[in-house]
């Protein structure tokens, strides 16, 4: 079984579904309300741990009612939970997000995920596993630290830069892969194209590009992984997490890159047919039952 750290944020969805996002100063009425697990990083230890990884989440919550809901719900999803701290005087992380026409636009809070220090993240730990994923919704500083460590003891780390925000070259040369979507990339590199920044880092940088897929560069061509086609989509909430979460899981299990993609493409497709980032998210026995699931595809030890 592959042993897989996610660092990162817990926290609650506010999910509104409306017609149209009000104009500024508009109140308009929303079509339905639902309160759901959320926060990038637990989306993807949850994403992750229901392909059967071996998960545990490194982060915080507050000390208001969210908090011992937050935990349980990573628990039931057999998630390791030691090293998430309960912070006081703070409340738990939250996102407030819009859906309309099935696509979503999000707020976000950090609250207790703000309180994610350098020194709650040992080498120790961080040697034990497999692969280590982190998104931007930790402070920078615990993410340098976490980036350093890893290089430091030869854990590989996948970096998924959401929300986005500059990056210096040298953090980008240490991590492993580096998963932006396109809005995320334009703040990366924001001078630069596309084409020349996936040839400058061959094999390392993945951009999500929603319902058309992914692409990388495998230094010697352009790799682009269309998207599976879903009839019914429902929320696209947590389709990017997904996708990370199901790429840490084929990178750690000994998959080609490109067949990680393939494999992450697959999940991401497969979570958006529920509403709720965590709701839709697929275990390998419903990834299996798809037609586009590669039977050569092997995991935790399978033969």
């Amino acid at each position: 079984m592959v042993r897989i750290g996610v660092v990162g944020s817990i926290s609650t969805d506010f999910v509104v579904e409306a017609s149209r996002r009000p104009e500024q100063g508009e109140t308009v009425f929303g079509d339905s309300f639902e309160t759901c697990f959320g926060g990038k990083g637990a989306n993807q230890a949850v994403a992750s741990a229901r392909l059967s990884a071996d998960v545990s989440m490194i982060g915080a919550v507050g000390d208001d009612e969210f908090a011992d809901r937050l935990v349980t719900n990573l628990k039931n999803e057999n998630i390791n939970t030691d090293a998430v701290q309960n912070v006081s005087g703070v409340p738990s992380g939250s996102a407030i997000i819009t859906l309309v026409e099935r696509d979503n636009s999000i707020i976000y809070v950090a609250g207790a995920n703000n309180e994610v220090k350098p020194e709650d993240i040992s080498k120790a730990l961080v040697k034990s596993f497999d692969i280590v994923l982190v998104q931007n919704e930790t402070p920078v500083e615990t993410i340098e630290q976490l980036i350093d460590m890893c290089n430091e003891v030869d854990t590989p780390i996948i970096l998924n830069p959401a929300p986005a925000r500059e990056m210096s070259e040298a953090y980008i040369a240490k991590v492993d892969y580096l998963t932006p979507n396109e809005s995320e990339f334009k703040v990366l590199f924001p001078e630069e194209t596309m084409e020349n920044i996936l040839q400058k880092y061959p094999n390392k940088i993945i951009v999500t590009l929603g319902a058309e897929g992914a692409v990388f560069f495998d230094g010697k061509s352009r790799q682009w992984i269309p998207a599976v086609d879903v009839p019914d989509v429902v929320d696209t909430t947590g389709a990017g997490d997904t996708f990370n979460g199901a790429l840490a899981f084929g990178v750690a299990s000994g998959l080609a890159l490109e067949e990680s993609v393939q494999f992450a493409n697959l999940a991401g497709s497969l979570s958006i047919t529920k509403k709720g980032a965590q709701a839709g998210m697929p275990t390998l026995e419903i990834m299996r039952e798809h037609k586009e699931f590669n039977t050569k595809w092997k995991f935790g030890g399978e033969k």
